[in-house]
């Protein structure tokens, strides 16, 4: 039963087939088992290819049975349609077409299933681009947040010092009047005197200022530091959102592309090892001679032609040969006296006839 279903995968016909020697029924059982688990491989492949795509189970099942049967038709069409000829380079010309096929199915099969058999190296290479990918974007949104911020700081650090000078200039100016008490500066006389007060009058009103410009200063560092605050914090929002978007970046695309850096050799053996696989039928029906499933096959295709050719024959020398007749018939006819004298008394009362008729048509239009 297993031999009859793989005959039917390899689209060879099963009642001419069974005609044949065992030996030549296992050779294309052989051939639709490779036809059946080329397929086989194609449904995996595909499957897992939407799989990545879709994280859907089901959906990449569905897929993966509409792909493996497509290339079940194809590959099964490829080998039922490959005939033996008496020229090797007639055949190898006629299975050219069906080689090129072959070759972009099993690019087509061994891509995906590359993908599954060296995940764990592309995991690697996507963690690595991901990271790239976080620290690039982090630099993107701090770009566009720091100028802003660097010159809210700017203005902090003016403010501070500002506060900084008047309190340089307050102390001098204390320094000054406790001087001019000592006797060390000014009038150089010990004890407070007018210029002492007047010194002193300076010094109190610029530590008064100092109080105001620090109260009025630190307002405005508070209400500055609140908009750094809330800078940094939609910088870390920004940083957030957009990480999920790097997160995600596992798709097919992105794991074909981290599969390019990989080394090539192991990737290319796998290539190998599926187009051996996708063209092994059509190798073998070039490689092996005519055996008789192909001669009766050949006989039946020919007996069609040739009866067809036959028949139409026959019909354009039926066709040459009634004309031929015709000729002769009609002419000999021409020259019987009692066919002309039936003719010219036919001729003459349809005449009458036609006279007649124009007479009644006249006279009704008078």
């Amino acid at each position: 039963m297993l031999r009859r279903f793989f005959i039917l995968c390899s689209g060879a016909d099963r009642e001419l087939l069974d005609s044949c020697s065992p030996g030549e029924q296992n050779k294309y059982a052989g051939v639709g088992a490779t036809v059946f688990f080329t397929a086989l491989m194609a449904f995996l492949a595909a499957g897992y290819a939407l799989y990545t795509v879709f994280d859907n189970v089901w959906a990449a099942i569905g897929f993966g049975l509409v792909w493996g049967l497509l290339i079940f038709n194809l590959d099964r069409y490829i080998v039922s349609t490959m005939r033996k000829r008496n020229g090797f380079g007639r055949e190898l010309l006629q299975a050219a077409p069906r080689i090129l096929l072959a070759v972009i199915i099993a690019v087509v099969i061994s891509k995906p299933l590359e993908l599954k058999i060296f995940e764990k190296e592309i995991d690697q290479v996507l963690l690595e681009r991901k990271n790239q990918l976080t620290l690039e974007n982090q630099n993107q949104v701090a770009a566009q947040f720091d100028p802003t911020i660097a010159e809210k700081r700017e203005e902090i650090a003016a403010l501070k010092t500002e506060i900084a000078d008047k309190e340089a200039e307050t102390n001098a100016l204390y320094d000054t009047y406790i001087a001019e008490a000592e006797g060390r500066e000014g009038t150089g006389i010990l004890g407070k005197g007018p210029v002492y007060a007047e010194k002193r009058e300076k010094h109190d009103a610029s530590l008064a200022e100092l109080q105001a410009l620090r109260t009025e200063n630190r307002e405005r560092i508070s209400a500055i530091e609140a908009e750094i605050g809330s800078l940094e914090q939609g910088y870390a929002q920004a940083v957030t959102d957009s990480q999920p978007v790097i997160d995600r970046f596992d798709g097919l695309m992105a794991r074909i592309d981290a599969l390019g850096t990989l080394p090539w050799f192991p990737s290319f053996f796998i290539f190998l090892l599926f187009l051996s696989i996708e063209t092994a039928p059509i190798l073998v029906k070039l490689m092996t001679p005519k055996g008789p499933y192909d001669m009766k096959l050949e006989d039946q295709e020919t007996a069609v032609e040739s009866w067809v050719r036959q028949k139409v024959d026959q019909r354009f020398k039926l066709a040459d040969t009634d004309r031929v007749l015709n000729e002769k018939i009609y002419a000999e006819i021409a020259e019987e006296e009692a066919v002309y004298r039936h003719k010219k008394q036919k001729a003459e009362q349809l005449m009458r006839l036609q006279a007649d008729r124009f007479h009644d048509m006249e006279v009704g239009n008078l």
